[in-house]
């Protein structure tokens, strides 16, 4: 028997070429055989294996450059921001270390995570903060709320469904999907009630059924009596011959949860008290909610409704702020922000262009603040504010909408007078006073953020290159970081330009600063081709710097702006200094 199958572990290429022998000298060569390139393999634990040596992940950025990044998206939020970006930058700068260095985390006995438990009253901006960190950081990510275990039941299946998802989210990639972020929303609605009497399996139910994945444990991506998991293994049978299993291991996946937890307060509130009785007391009923919750302890938790294993399983603690009136005001200003961005898309959607006046801003501002509901209330003014005029508006040939403090006062007024198309002169005006002045403020942003903008993209930013990138911003429904990107992709476009150039006619030329801000302005402004400029090039260059090189032997030319617009002049001085 263990001679057989030593014999089985034979190199496939030797008996085939053995065989193959054997053959030809018995049949002359007229029989051959073939051997299958895919062999039955030993059964096998797909996304066990540890024989890739690449990391999966290319991650090396740092807490303060995450922060830089979310302060583009995000107003205030100082400490969350700092919490989030130093911990998670932690989390995946660990797991590349280990990848690389091949200590892999499972080694270290009781390996902690960094799980996150955020803390924070709705509309706040929690679940857009993680959004905003998983793309940035480019790994799988999903959301989920809490209130769809509880709905359910106590079902295993679902916390695992997660992982599954997570997967599905890779591409079924297993290796890069171990290395993802799962947040789960609405945590606190799976604390157990204490006002309710007996056993909560909705509630501590699930969160017993989400220690384990939090922690470490192997997930099987096979559901259950599901049909398409059974057709997947069947076909995976037939192909290898031997049955594979498919689990994902969760010891790097970062778990992040968050909650509103309205009634917390109230609980830190009674421990604080209690804590302070006496003639050297201090009262603690004065005290804000979110002051509150900045001192929030396992205990407090605990009391909530949530066991001491799950609260264990959460070591680092993010308490958000509450938005104040200006905070709002600061949001709706901010270039990237998404409550403008989506209203300008909606009118754009018409061929409308839309704009706001900073007072606008402030109204809009100010009425959010008073719905409550943090910059979720922004969404509604908005849409309330300006439902009219997106119904009416798109069916007149009107191309531009200014959004002013009267508008939103006396909007039935306004939208007459839009309408009628009397005063349209003196929207037309405005309209563009306000675009001038919103682009001034975006030119100004980026100038402000330019080292940020030139180390992400790898250009340095010239000051008409940020007024460029702020008017293409204005003129067109993007983030700042890709109207920044038009930029970069115009300037590597004149580096092929150089690169060409002296690919097709052997000549070394070089567009000084002021001359690649230059074309970069042809190319948005007039659309302009890299085949129209190479043309341009060679019709008003060649011969001049094919001449200077004959003569003299030079053959690199700098070109300057000036040199752009009058080649005529450019050359006669360059020749006149070369030759004679």
């Amino acid at each position: 028997m263990k001679k057989e199958k030593n014999n089985i572990l034979q190199d496939p290429k030797k008996i085939e070429k053995e065989l193959g022998e054997f053959l030809n000298k018995k049949f002359g060569g007229n029989v051959k055989i073939i051997i299958p390139a895919v062999l039955p393999q030993q059964e096998t634990i797909l996304g066990k294996s540890s024989s890739e040596k690449k990391p999966l992940i290319d991650f090396n950025i740092k807490p303060r450059e995450l922060i830089a990044y979310l302060d583009q998206y995000v107003v205030r939020q100082t400490k969350a921001k700092s919490v989030l970006a130093t911990k998670i930058c932690t989390h995946f700068n660990r797991i590349r270390h280990s990848q690389t260095t091949g200590n892999g985390l499972s080694k270290i006995t009781g390996n902690i995570k960094s799980n996150i438990l955020m803390l924070g009253p709705t509309g706040i901006g929690k679940t857009y903060l993680i959004k905003l960190i998983a793309k940035k950081i480019g790994v799988p990510f999903i959301k989920a709320d809490a209130t769809k275990f509880s709905e359910t039941g106590y079902v295993g299946g679902d916390v695992e469904d997660l992982i599954r998802d997570l997967v599905r989210e890779a591409n079924d990639d297993i290796k890069l999907a171990e290395c993802g972020i799962v947040y789960i929303d609405e945590i606190d609605k799976i604390a157990a009630s204490p006002s309710v009497i007996g056993a909560q399996v909705s509630r501590t139910g699930v969160q017993r059924a989400l220690l384990k994945p939090m922690e470490e444990t192997d997930v099987n991506l096979k559901v259950p009596h599901d049909p398409i998991s059974m057709m997947q293994e069947l076909e995976s049978y037939q192909r290898t011959g031997k049955r594979a299993t498919r689990v994902v291991n969760t010891s790097n996946i970062l778990f992040i949860v968050s909650g509103a937890f309205s009634e917390l307060s109230d609980i830190i509130r009674r421990r604080l008290s209690k804590q302070n009785i006496g003639f050297g007391s201090k009262l603690v009923k004065s005290q804000k909610e979110n002051e509150l919750l900045k001192l929030t302890k396992a205990e407090d938790l605990v009391n909530f409704g949530f066991e001491s294993e799950f609260i264990g399983r959460l070591p680092v603690r993010c308490i958000l702020e509450t938005l104040t009136q200006k905070d709002l005001f600061s949001i709706l200003k901010m270039p990237n922000n998404p409550v403008i961005l989506s209203k300008r898309l909606d009118f754009n959607a018409y061929g409308i262009k839309i704009i706001f006046t900073d007072d606008a801003l402030k109204i809009l501002a100010e009425r959010a603040y008073e719905e409550n509901t943090g910059a979720r209330g922004l969404v509604s003014v908005i849409e309330e504010a300006l439902l009219d005029f997106e119904e009416k508006l798109p069916s007149h040939d009107l191309l531009k909408f200014t959004v002013t403090k009267q508008v939103l006062e006396d909007p039935k007024s306004l939208l007459e007078d839009f309408l009628s198309k009397q005063n349209s002169l003196k929207w037309d005006n405005l309209y563009e006073k306000t675009l001038l002045d919103h682009k001034n403020y975006i030119s100004k942003y980026i100038k402000d953020n330019k080292k940020i903008f030139s180390i992400s993209h790898g250009l340095t930013l010239s000051q008409t290159q940020c007024d460029m990138a702020a008017l293409y911003f204005c003129n067109n429904v993007m983030e700042i970081e890709d109207a920044i990107k038009k930029i970069k992709k115009h300037h590597d476009s004149i580096k092929e330009i150089e690169v060409e150039v002296l690919k097709s006619y052997n000549l070394n030329i070089f567009f000084e600063e002021d001359a690649i801000d230059f074309l970069i302005e042809q190319f948005i402004s007039r659309n302009a081709t890299i085949q129209e400029i190479l043309s341009k090039i060679y019709d008003s260059y060649y011969d001049g710097f094919n001449l200077i090189r004959e003569k003299t032997g030079k053959n690199r030319f700098f070109l300057s702006k000036n040199a752009l617009i009058d080649n005529e002049t450019y050359l006669n001085d360059l020749i006149r200094k070369e030759i004679t």
